[in-house]
């Protein structure tokens, strides 16, 4: 019997409704100072001077940390651009340059919270103003190559695609847009730093715990060993937490400079600028394709904003070498800078924005050779990546767009558009592929058994509310042979055996597998301490000779020759007289040199619109995915659910708006940026076809973090085309566009 895959409750439910679990501005540290970050309110230009005279007048002000004050880091770590992407171009008050609006300049210390913000809003600022590039239209003026998308290239091409553009019996050239958006997760980012000589702990919001160890130290000069990053509960990351961003490490700067611990928390504004963005792209769509619907080519060129300080490109390009069979191809990526904060990972970046413009591509092609969309992108399946020229570890797409249409009733679709009513509303439906990369990384994880029978094992990752205590509680118990309720899984201290960053969907698929060989080793370990033992029933039992009982309290040994010779895992540490104790790694082999490796799913939405209004609303989404194989039913059901509804969020909600005199965010709250809320979403329906796939990772699972979100931008806005016969190429898709 196995307990992997079964949809049980999550194991820190209940620290989560009691109010027992922490999180990082939480945890209770002695005589701890409150800071605020104080940031730039120009986009461009330098800081003359801070007057705090003021400030200081504020009863319990500590400290007011300037670039005139600010202790001083080592040269080459003055803006700690280490090991990009997870180290970052940061702004630690080593210079008075002002790169964009909301940058930090000034970190204010208080006995309390709200002495600080008062002290902070009391600081008198002036700078020297620079021309700022604030308009997308001005930055595309002057574009550049990023060195890499990825690990792959910028830019690739096979075939002639003029030649197979001419060749096309249709084609299509089109630019889809879409804008900046921000991350705005329940906990907004918080550390807090406390110093003991030269040891310094952070109580840190991250998703890269062993990233913060290793890149503070780097800036500190001091030995990882001597950082320890603290986080057992993360409310929500989604990217933004993937990097070490500048508070991070003036929090601990300014606990340095006062002798006590400090806590910083962002504001939600300062969400909008500091921690970076999804930034908006450009893309530029051109296919063709013969009558009967071969496609003869296909192009995808993105530009995309980057900062003044820094290269970041949304990779859009990725998902259109792979997608779909097309014998001549090219793809570009372009960044064109301006004086914004720095972008960053966004759930699925440049597959939610690259599949939403590749999507509505292929909708615009079907409906020119007047075939129906489904059967255009049958038509161009493809077994092997052909932009790797590699075979697919697995791929159930064709079963995915089977099951999704029929409990869709795609077929029944009128494909006139403004052809489906009910009322006064026009009814749309559209469908898109889903797709993301299948990543893995080395882990490392320790197993104990206690002699109470207490089965813990650790590892240094983290749980973004996504499962990660529940699932690899799941697995260690199956890998060990112990009933679940006797596994404690522990994670979030740096400290803890080596683990990657949670992004990339490479959580389970990484750290799983090292779960799964920690309790596989000290299985083993156990039978060969019984197997050592003259008194033992197993006394001289190979592991060949030896079956587990994880239905018995606590876990039992056998011999396959003789059941009834047996004994208890509780009973051997016990005997062993402690802790017996295994630390197993896992990592990837070759695997990807012989397969190209992604989940896959079919989206199919329906979508009214209001015919005098122009209001859109989504009555039902169905959702097919071939993800290897889950977890656990329940959390990655959820999961899938939450990324169909950010999907939602970026074909109808969610943009930053930029002020293009002065470079703020006007909507950097959650009252004007919008995210879909429970009334805005209905009927949403999952499934998961079966598939195996042994290429991936020892236990075939393939991350489903982020494939839930791909393919909903663009199956909407094909729907809102069909319900409308208007095309709306820039998201989102808001009604003043519909009218």
């Amino acid at each position: 019997m196995t307990i992997t895959g079964a949809p049980i409750n999550r194991v820190d439910a209940w620290a989560k409704v009691s109010g027992a679990a922490r999180y990082s501005a939480e945890h209770p540290v002695d005589n701890v100072a409150h800071a605020v970050l104080v940031t730039s309110t120009i986009p461009s230009g330098r800081v003359l001077s801070i007057d705090d005279s003021v400030a200081r007048e504020v009863p319990g002000v500590l400290l007011v940390l300037t670039p005139a004050n600010a202790m001083r880091l080592p040269p080459n770590m003055k803006d700690g651009k280490l090991q990009p992407p997870i180290g970052r171009r940061l702004t630690l008050l080593q210079e008075d340059d002002v790169y964009y609006n909301n940058q930090p300049i000034a970190v204010v210390v208080a006995d309390t919270f709200e002495r600080a913000r008062e002290a902070g809003a009391r600081l008198r600022i002036e700078y020297e103003r620079k021309p700022a590039v604030l308009d997308f239209e001005q930055a595309k003026a002057s574009v550049h190559p990023p060195e890499k998308v990825l690990t792959e290239e910028t830019d690739t091409k096979r075939g002639d695609l003029q030649a197979g553009l001419l060749a096309g019996s249709a084609r299509i050239a089109v630019t889809y847009t879409t804008p900046i958006e921000n991350h705005n997760p329940l906990e907004t980012h918080a550390t807090i730093a406390q110093w003991d000589g030269d040891r310094l702990t952070l109580y840190d919001s991250t998703q890269y715990m062993k990233g913060v160890q290793r890149i503070v130290a780097s800036i500190f000069d001091i030995p990882p060993e001597n950082v320890t990053a603290i986080c057992p509960y993360v409310g929500g990351g989604f990217g933004s937490k993937g990097s070490v961003w500048s508070h991070v490490v003036l929090a601990a700067m300014a606990a340095k400079q006062l002798g006590r611990p400090v806590k910083l928390s962002l504001d939600r504004n300062q969400m909008f600028g500091p921690v970076g963005t999804r930034p908006n792209t450009e893309q530029r769509m051109r296919m063709a394709a013969l009558s009967d619907g071969r496609m003869t080519a296909s192009s995808h060129d993105t530009i995309a904003y980057t900062s003044m300080i820094e290269d970041w490109i949304e990779p859009c390009g990725l998902v259109t070498r792979m997608m779909y069979e097309s014998p001549n191809q090219e793809t570009s990526h372009r960044l064109a800078r301006m004086n914004l904060g720095t972008p960053t990972f966004m759930r699925a970046p440049g597959e939610a924005t690259g599949s939403y413009a590749q999507d509505c591509a292929i909708d615009e092609l079907a409906y020119e050779l007047h075939m129906d969309p489904l059967d255009l992108r049958l038509k161009n399946y493809t077994e092997r990546d052909p932009g790797k020229d590699l075979p697919f570890s697995s791929k159930s797409l064709r079963q995915c767009y089977e099951i999704g249409a029929e409990r869709f009733g795609w077929r029944d679709r009128n494909p006139q558009p403004r052809s489906m009513r009910q009322g006064n509303k026009l009814v749309g439906w559209g469908m898109a592929t889903a797709s993301y990369p299948t990543n893995r990384s080395a882990a490392e994880c320790s197993a104990t058994l206690t002699p109470d029978g207490t089965a813990l094992f650790r590892s240094g990752t983290q749980d973004l509310g996504t499962g990660t205590y529940t699932v690899m509680t799941q697995v260690a118990a199956d890998a060990l042979g112990v009933p679940v309720d006797r596994v404690r899984f522990e994670l979030g201290n740096s400290q803890m055996p080596e683990a990657p960053v949670s992004g990339g969907s490479t959580t389970v698929a990484s750290v799983a597998p090292a779960v799964q060989a920690a309790g596989k080793a000290l299985r083993l370990k156990l039978l060969g301490i019984a197997a050592a033992d003259e008194r033992s029933p197993l006394f001289g039992a190979t592991a060949d000779q030896v079956g587990v009982d994880s239905t018995s309290d606590g876990g039992e040994l056998y011999l396959l020759a003789d059941p009834a010779r047996r004994v208890a895992m509780q009973a051997i540490a016990a005997r062993h007289g402690g802790p017996v104790e295994v630390t197993a790694k896992a990592e990837p082999g070759d695997e990807k040199q012989k397969y190209s490796m992604h989940a896959f799913g079919a989206v199919f939405v329906e979508v009214t619109v209001d015919e005098d209004l122009g209001e859109i609303r989504v009555p039902r989404v169905v959702g097919v995915y071939g993800v290897g194989k889950l977890m656990n039913e329940k959390t990655g059901y959820s999961q899938l659910m939450g990324g169909i509804v950010w999907g939602i969020g970026l074909a109808l909600f969610e943009e930053t708006l930029i002020d293009k005199r002065a470079g703020r965010a006007v909507n950097g709250n959650l009252a004007e940026y919008h995210v879909p809320t429970n009334a805005d979403i209905q009927a949403i329906d999952v499934q998961i076809v079966d598939e195996d796939d042994p290429h991936v990772n020892p236990l075939g699972a393939k991350g489903i973090g982020e494939i839930g979100i791909t393919g909903v931008g663009a199956a909407i806005a094909n729907a809102v085309f069909h319900a409308t016969g208007k095309r709306v190429r820039d998201l989102p898709i808001t009604l003043d566009k519909l009218l």
